[in-house]
């Protein structure tokens, strides 16, 4: 049976393959984004293009923030499902805009709470962040570990958004899933985002910025997994949860360029920086918990995830004509 879903930030990078993920297997989806500056919104409309026209999409152009235009949208839709993903993201620019991101990621988390306490549905599902684990030093990170001290007012912000989804559960019945993504990758990434970066910077000859010496670790996660642990989510639809959403392994930031370079058959120059705040050493997922509950297991590893995100990059993306020569040379991969 089909369901009428709302998915916030449906514009985005995660967002728009969601929404293609839902419209596939039949559902109704209405986007709710407000095409902002963050990056280019001329990204966010290309995303969504190849939906626009469906009889079973939808897209809304507004601020979750904007209560009048949340509620109208809530009592007049009959959602059976939010999916909320809109969000300031980022850790760095958290930190020269804290005001923006709390205004964004808890006022406007807090709105969509109330309406749907008030006009339904009653399952929720949130999109938080790995980054809520903050300087915790036990790996992997499991859902029962200690999340008091995040180190980025973005990630505090994500911990809040788990707190009140915790909160209309209680109070309101709301069947809420909390999923902790874990740095997501693949085609369409967000531009500032570390592989879509990299890989621009070495198509275009240009130095790699690693701040650090390379060591720092992360669990990358290529956006098809992530897309499998929301859509099981959602279906589940549990009292409350919490889910790490995670490749489950970790690559060092000097192995991602190398790999990223080997892809691209360049050779990378690094530009070593000092390491920034509200930075972690690592970031890994323990998924037990989202593979007994949701049957969840990431199937695509950081090299094959690499290999997909270069050939749709190469697609997509204006390339060197020294990269495009090297890549049509017998055997540069």
């Amino acid at each position: 049976m089909s369901a009428h879903v709302l998915v916030t930030g449906g514009a985005g990078f995660i967002g728009s393959h969601l929404t293609r993920r839902l419209l596939r297997r039949g559902d109704r989806v209405t986007v709710l984004d407000d095409f902002n500056d963050f990056y280019d919104p001329a990204r966010k409309r290309q995303n969504v293009t190849e939906f626009l026209g469906r009889p079973e999409y939808r897209l809304v152009e507004g601020d979750i923030r904007d209560q009048g235009l949340v509620d109208r949208l809530f009592a007049d839709s009959g959602f059976d499902a939010v999916v909320h993903l809109a969000a300031r993201a980022g850790v760095r620019p958290s930190l020269r805009e804290p005001i923006l991101y709390e205004d964004v990621n808890c006022i406007g988390t807090l709105r969509l709470l109330e309406a749907a306490r008030h006009h339904g549905p009653e399952v929720f599902v949130f999109g938080s962040s790995s980054s809520v684990y903050g300087i915790n030093d036990k790996v992997p990170f499991a859902e029962e570990d200690e999340v008091s001290q995040p180190i980025s007012p973005y990630a505090t912000t994500k911990r809040t958004g788990e707190l009140m989804c915790y909160n209309y559960h209680h109070l309101y019945g709301l069947k809420t899933s909390c999923l902790r993504f874990f740095t997501v990758y693949g085609p369409a990434q967000r531009p500032e985002m570390a592989i879509h970066k990299f890989a621009r910077l070495l198509a275009h000859g240009e130095p790699i910025p690693m701040f650090g010496d390379g060591s720092s670790r992360r669990d990358y996660t290529y956006v098809d997994d992530i897309i499998d642990g929301l859509v099981a989510a959602l279906d589940l639809a549990p009292g409350f949860e919490i889910f790490n959403l995670g490749g489950a392994e970790t690559t060092s930031l000097a192995d991602l360029v190398r790999w990223l370079a080997e892809e691209l058959a360049v050779e990378p120059r690094i530009e070593y920086l000092p390491q920034q705040p509200g930075d972690v050493p690592i970031t890994y997922a323990d998924v037990t918990k989202a593979g007994r509950l949701l049957g969840y297991s990431p199937k695509v590893p950081i090299r094959e995830g690499l290999r997909r995100f270069v050939a749709w990059y190469r697609d997509h993306e204006p390339v060197s004509p020294a990269v495009s020569r090297v890549d049509s040379a017998p055997g540069a991969r």
